[in-house]
């Protein structure tokens, strides 16, 4: 099995000087509508509708170096899920300044996400939603003589979930299409009303929600990929 998780690096989460991020729902998909903070009042109509940028959270704690069978891999990623960043890590600058010039920022409920949000932040409120988590990574049954990487398992989990509908009694491709949805409304509802918007999550329903907002009339204008720390910034066509 693979190693040890790792410590969390100063500044994150339960560190006195970032206030605690505000969860506004349970952590459940089948929550009400959240009620976000409403736009400032503007003295004119906006000139234009703000950005909106999807960045994935920084690297993980967990060890992605161990070979696993099909059943301990669903162990591996139900661990992911509840993990914390790896210590030591340094945010961007660039994301630093997106942060600095956000209207609204956005944040998943994943602990991974939460960190980042509490390292990029500087003490700000950050809006922590469900809707924003990562679609699920349920392997397909293989036999016990099997054995990847997690990196590999999590390419073969995506393609079976996406290409089979293999979701293990977990968010189906449908519902997970159906709230990427949801989420780009909710991110263009702020951006529209002239604020710079700013989500931290991951990697797979960020892309989800990036096809969403395309579909929309956005653009992606800047793009540094999927890479943890990385953003993706979409504007109005």
């Amino acid at each position: 099995m693979c190693g040890p998780w790792g410590r969390h690096r100063d500044g994150y989460i339960g560190d006195p000087a970032f206030p605690l991020i505000r969860s506004m729902t349970s952590d459940t998909l089948e929550h009400d509508p959240v009620q976000v903070p409403a736009p400032r009042p503007a003295t004119v109509p906006a000139a234009r509708p703000g950005s909106i940028t999807l960045a994935r959270h920084g690297e993980p704690a967990l060890s992605r170096k161990c070979l696993l069978t099909s059943d301990q891999y669903r162990d591996w990623w139900a661990k992911y899920e509840l993990g914390g960043l790896l210590e030591g890590q340094t945010p961007p600058a660039d994301l630093l300044a997106t942060a600095q010039g956000a209207g609204v920022i956005f944040a998943s409920t994943r602990p991974r996400a939460q960190e980042t949000a509490n390292a990029i932040s500087a003490g700000r409120e950050v809006v922590s939603d469900v809707l924003f988590i990562e679609a699920p990574l349920p392997p397909p049954h293989f036999p016990s003589w099997f054995r990847l990487p997690p990196k590999y398992w999590g390419a073969v989990a995506r393609f079976w979930w996406h290409a089979f509908d293999h979701h293990d009694g977990q968010e189906t491709r449908r519902q997970a299409e159906a709230r990427a949805e949801r989420a780009a409304q909710t991110l263009i509802a702020r951006a529209e009303a002239g604020e710079d918007v700013l989500v931290l999550a991951h990697g797979y329903f960020n892309h989800m929600v990036g096809r969403r907002l395309k579909a929309d009339g956005w653009s992606l204008v800047h793009n540094q990929g999927f890479r943890y720390w990385s953003q993706r910034r979409y504007e109005r066509a």
